[in-house]
């Protein structure tokens, strides 16, 4: 920056803010601004010319006075004159004065433009950065519009000074912010990337956030950035902290550098080979550095070294390709869940949340339940406190669930107001996914409404019932159960919708106990009854009428309640046409017309939860990024049902047999359109004609792989389009959730998903899938849904084909559906003896298939188990004379067989190499499993 001269002190300037600075009140302070504002004008209209010192100062007091907050409604010109300057504060002030008093539809604003023109074209650095400041400033859709095209070209220009080209770099990048439409690509998007080489970190910096924001809409034109941003963070980690002098923060070298180059690769799926071990180097190095100890006890340098860490986790996260990353990225933030700073905990909570979403680090995250309980129970910040309640949802599965029910119910007695409610709906929906015995779902639900009624929304005991009428095996412990929680003194309203619902459904299984007697039940209910709103009222005049259908003997005990003036005569509406209506029917109506009409409620039908709609909806509007929270709720949309109608009387119907809840039993609906051709083309959701299927795409046999031990993820991803999975299996049963990003910002029309299957794979595998919308909106993402049914074993897996139009180009895009047949497996748990007589009797030779082979990925005994247990079959322990023998056990379930399996996987520490055994019952089922299993080691 040019010296100030000393006639620049601008005195005058000084002792104008000390008069204001000493006015004793409003009016003095006002009185003198106006003083000097007609002085002022008085100057600029003069006959005398000013020079250029005299408009500098003037501009000055016009500008402090503005930001006092008086109107200015001249000197703009003055101003404007002022950028003709050759002077450097001159310049400078009138360039402030623009950037803060002139808006985009001012009349000056054509010869402000031709004032940076002349500056940006003079190659003078300060004169340069001035103009490009200013711009950056206003920012606005007319200085995009001028000047969008000419900044790229001093970016990318050889003779720029290092100076300029940062300004250049950060000054796009807010008129793309502001106007993206207005920064044209071109020649000079492949030339800004290779401004990551640049020798100036200060110029890759700057350049790293705007090529960030660039290919974050512009994927493809910035994909040669990956190999760049990797080599330069390569360096950057392995060098010393001295080796940086000018960018090393608190001795650790580049560190906001080193962020925005995470985040740039975050833009991007995994890299090539070659490049990928060269990132996985780098990301290694983070994490060894993250042991060491701290070269600095100030805070400064803590901050630089996690935030260079959590981007890094957050990288590792985003592949979710490396099981060893994973897990040491997962134990270096459980350090962290001890830590004495509260950012540091917080952090560390939501990184594990998203890290409990993968296969290979779910269980590394379980070892933590212990320090997250404890957090939730002694954590002051409430904003921690609800991470851990996250995270400790994110880490359910069905072998902690009953642990971490408990503890969430137990917090949610002194939980904060604030997020009651959200933890009222994910204990209903862990109780509900990992409910192996439904009894211990009644009482957790029943508890529930006890300890946070107020909290407990309509979805929640409008799925309590719709599971207890769903499910025979537990309506008489419903009834039994709730009859007990309505004794207490003091009942939740909930608890008497409930018990209201149930007992009129199910009363008379519990009936038959002199302590719950059909008039017992009445009066109980009829307690409650004076207490209640009217919607609950209403619901036990319902339960009252379905009584006379199930207990004759209490029929005239309820025409009188029927038939009070309280009834008949209510102020309410509804309450009055119920009472009128229900005492008329149990006049007039024989005993079959009754028990026809009060029939009992049939299972309802397959539909998404609702309860965990409402949980979703909390969350926000749907985007691609939902894929990754997709990802964190590790599992498909739990049993399926819609909210039953308040109690009332139920129309003629035959109840259906008791439906599989998870909707995985259910029918799948009549295929539309043309029946599938020769050809073995499956299912066409939309289009009648469809062009020729592509060949698979690149990467899709590697993503194929991945899949087979684990049910969700990104199954593919390009520039355009994301695909993510979620699953469920039960039995020869299955859905699948698949989940098309819109990554780019312009609609994909006529988009039509395909599943295609051989001829052979159709006669062993059913599909059947729901239409998607042919519209994708940019940022967007779809939905749809698989049923699958195993009718038999099978070998090859169907394909999926997407087609679409994105920018009037024909996009056509294959990948192979990870539906295998270890899908269908059901763990087994036995005792040694079991294991190896069973073993014996699968001797036949042509039931055993073995697999030498050399180990492709690090042998981990802690990774190979999870393998092992995503792969479906139970890992049995202390069954093997070897513990460093792996042994696992399960069923294939298909529609006309169920196959029994057998595993043994022994490795070699010193030869890197395993050797897997597999005895089924059937040889096509053995050398099946043996060729999916051995990929995965």
């Amino acid at each position: 920056m040019p010296a100030v001269s000393k006639g620049d002190g601008m005195r005058g300037l000084a002792v104008f803010i000390s008069d204001i600075r000493n006015c004793k009140s409003k009016e003095a302070e006002i009185k003198r601004i106006n003083k000097e504002l007609a002085n002022i004008r008085s100057k600029f209209k003069g006959d005398k010319a000013l020079d250029g010192y005299s408009k500098k100062k003037y501009v000055c007091k016009l500008l402090f006075i503005f930001l006092l907050g008086h109107d200015i409604d001249f000197g703009h010109m003055e101003a404007v004159n002022l950028l003709s300057s050759n002077r450097y504060t001159e310049k400078q002030i009138g360039y402030l004065f623009i950037s803060v008093l002139v808006n985009s539809n001012s009349e000056l604003i054509r010869l402000i433009n031709n004032a940076i023109k002349n500056d940006l074209a003079s190659r003078n650095p300060t004169f340069m950065g001035l103009a490009l400041h200013c711009i950056a400033n206003v920012g606005s859709r007319e200085m995009a519009e001028a000047f969008a095209g000419e900044i790229p070209k001093i970016l990318v220009a050889g003779d720029t000074m290092d100076s300029v080209k940062q300004s250049a770099a950060l000054c796009l990048l807010r008129l793309y912010r502001a106007s993206p439409d207005l920064v044209p690509m071109g020649d000079w998007t492949s030339r800004v990337v290779h401004l990551l080489n640049d020798q100036h970190l200060g110029v890759v910096t700057a350049a790293t956030s705007l090529i960030t924001t660039l290919a974050q809409k512009n994927p493809e034109e910035f994909k040669t950035s990956v190999s760049l941003a990797v080599s330069r963070l390569s360096r950057i980690v392995t060098s010393a902290s001295t080796d940086l002098q000018d960018y090393t923060y608190y001795f650790v070298p580049a560190p906001w550098l080193s962020v925005k180059l995470l985040r740039l690769l975050q833009c991007y799926p995994p890299p090539d080979p070659a490049v990928r071990g060269r990132l996985t180097e780098c990301l290694e190095t983070i994490l060894n550095k993250a042991q060491e100890p701290p070269k600095s006890k100030k805070v400064q340098h803590s901050n630089a070294k996690n935030a260079v860490l959590f981007e890094a986790i957050s990288l590792i996260i985003h592949h979710d390709s490396e099981p060893n990353l994973l897990v040491r990225a997962c134990n270096q933030l459980g350090q962290f869940l001890q830590h004495r700073e509260t950012n540091l905990r917080y952090l560390a909570l939501e990184s594990m949340c998203t890290l409990a979403s993968s296969e290979f680090s779910h269980e590394a995250v379980k070892t933590h339940i212990d320090t997250v309980i404890n957090a939730l129970k002694t954590e002051r910040d409430v904003s921690v406190r609800q991470r851990a309640v996250d995270l400790l949802y994110a880490m359910c599965d069905r072998s902690n669930a009953q642990q971490i029910v408990a503890e969430m119910l137990s917090y949610l007695e002194t939980a904060d107001y604030s997020i009651r409610e959200e933890i009222v709906l994910k204990v209903a929906i862990l109780a509900e996914k990992y409910a192996v015995d439904y009894t211990w779902y009644v009482d957790t639900i029943l508890n529930l409404i006890r300890i946070a009624g107020d909290y407990v929304s309509e979805e929640v005991w409008y799925r309590v019932i719709q599971i207890v009428i769903n499910r025979d095996d537990v309506q008489g412990y419903a009834a039994k159960t709730v009859f007990e929680a309505l004794q207490a003194p003091a009942c939740h309203e909930n608890l008497v919708k409930v018990g209201g619902y149930i007992l009129g459904e199910f009363g008379n299984l519990i009936a038959g106990d002199p302590r719950s007697s059909p008039l017992i039940q009445f009066n109980l209910l009829h307690s409650k009854f004076h207490l209640c709103s009217v919607p609950t009222r209403a619901l036990l005049l319902s339960t009252y009428i379905k009584f006379v259908n199930l207990f004759p003997e209490v029929k005239t005990t309820i025409q009188d309640v029927l038939r009070s003036d309280s009834q008949l005569k209510n102020a309410d509406v509804e309450l009055q046409q119920r009472a009128v209506e229900y005492l008329r029917l149990s006049t007039v109506a024989s005993t079959d017309i009754l028990a026809t009409v009060l029939e009992e409620m049939p299972p309802f039908p397959e539909r998404e939860s609702s309860i965990l709609a409402k949980l979703k909806k909390k969350k926000g509007p749907s985007t691609v990024t939902d894929l990754e929270e997709a990802k964190r709720e590790r599992s498909a949309d739990v049993n399926g049902g819609p909210e039953p109608a308040p109690a009332s009387a139920s129309a003629a119907s035959t109840p259906s047999p008791s439906a599989d809840l998870l909707g995985l039993g259910a029918a799948p609906p009549a295929p539309t359109g043309p029946p599938p051709s020769a050809g073995g083309l499956l299912v066409d959701v939309f289009s009648d004609s469809a062009s020729a299927v592509a060949p698979l795409a690149p990467g899709s046999e590697d993503n194929f792989a991945r899949f087979v031990c684990k049910n969700n993820g990104v199954l593919f991803e390009n520039q355009l389009l994301q695909i993510g999975l979620k699953s469920e299996f039960r039995q020869n049963l299955g859905r699948m959730f698949i989940f098309y990003g819109n990554k780019t910002s312009t609609q994909f029309l006529n988009f039509t998903p395909t599943l295609i299957c051989a001829d052979d794979l159709q006669a062993n595998l059913n599909l059947q899938t729901k239409p998607v919308d042919p519209t994708v909106d940019g940022g967007a993402q779809v939905q749809q849904v698989v049923n699958i049914e195993c009718v038999s074993d099978f070998t090859e897996a169907p394909v999926l084909n997407i087609q679409f139009r994105y920018g009037g180009t024909f996009q056509n895009v294959s990948v192979k559906l990870p539906i295998t047949l270890n899908k269908f497996f059901q763990p087994t748990e036995m005792a040694s003896q079991d294991f190896f007589q069973r073993w014996k009797q699968l001797s036949n030779p042509q039931q055993e298939v073995q697999n030498i082979f050399k180990a492709k990925h690090p042998m981990d005994t802690e990774i190979t188990k999870a393998k092992i247990i995503g792969f479906g079959s139970a890992l049995l322990e202390e069954v093997d004379p070897n513990p460093a023998n792996f042994v696992g056990a399960g069923i294939i379930h298909t529609k006309t067989t169920q196959i029994g399996c057998l595993l043994r996987l022994e490795p070699n520490l010193q030869a890197q190499m395993y050797r897997l055994t597999l005895r089924t019952s059937k040889d096509t089922v053995s050398q099946r499993l043996c060729d999916l299993l051995s990929e995965q080691f």
